[in-house]
């Protein structure tokens, strides 16, 4: 069976769905040494970064101090050109938006970096605009393959005793408007993809940095 990083969705009235995104199988591996030793480096990680799209920018806020393996992950993948031409591949309006791991003829773009260590339970909820990886079934599984939440989706978080949850490690701080576009975007299911955008939208640039630009409180540090 495929490892095809995923997140859960709502319950709909035909019951609880799980939306799976195709991919190509990943070989099983551990967090490695390296990438722990990179991620206790909190003071050394990105704390912004900005995703040039076709449909416009985003601008994300990330938390090293509370996600230190997460954002370092990120980083590694961003600073390789991983997400260079890499599409938004899975769309549900009302939900997220993901993306970061197949480029637009559908092909997956392989991950060279080991799995991330699961860091859900950090006191960040995965609420409206934050940014999260995407996993398979082992939480210790994310790769390159992150979302967007569109709308507050608690129940992604962790669980102590039910679920390891989902590992927050950034929000949104402009371009809301482009968040919710992309997700507005007419989807097709087109073989392993349940939710794959009728026009291609494509990422077309990260860029890091590591001085915090945003002048706002982080809906996260109100709670």
């Amino acid at each position: 069976m495929n490892r095809c990083a995923r997140v859960l969705t709502w319950a709909t009235w035909i019951g609880a769905l799980s939306l799976v995104c195709g991919c190509t199988p990943q070989p099983a591996s551990k967090p490695s040494s390296s990438q722990t030793a990179l991620a206790t480096e909190s003071e050394l990680l990105p704390t912004a970064a900005t995703i040039e799209t076709n449909m416009g920018t985003i601008k994300i806020r990330l938390f090293p101090e509370k996600a230190p393996h997460s954002v370092a992950n990120f980083a590694r993948y961003a600073r390789s050109g991983h997400y260079n031409g890499t599409i938004f591949h899975r769309v549900i309006d009302g939900f997220m938006i993901q993306a970061g791991g197949h480029l637009p003829d559908l092909s997956a773009r392989l991950e060279n970096f080991p799995p991330v260590k699961n860091e859900a339970n950090n006191g960040l909820s995965n609420l409206s605009m934050t940014v999260a990886f995407a996993r398979g079934d082992d939480p210790d599984s994310a790769r390159a393959q992150f979302y967007i939440n569109q709308v507050d989706n608690v129940y992604l978080d962790y669980t102590p005793g039910q679920s390891a949850g989902y590992t927050v490690f950034g929000e949104v701080t402009e371009g809301f408007d482009v968040v919710h576009q992309i997700a507005s975007v007419p989807t097709v299911v087109q073989g392993e993809f349940q939710a794959l955008p009728k026009k291609t939208v494509v990422i077309q640039s990260v860029t890091l940095d590591s001085s915090d630009e945003g002048d706002n409180a982080s809906q996260q540090d109100t709670q």
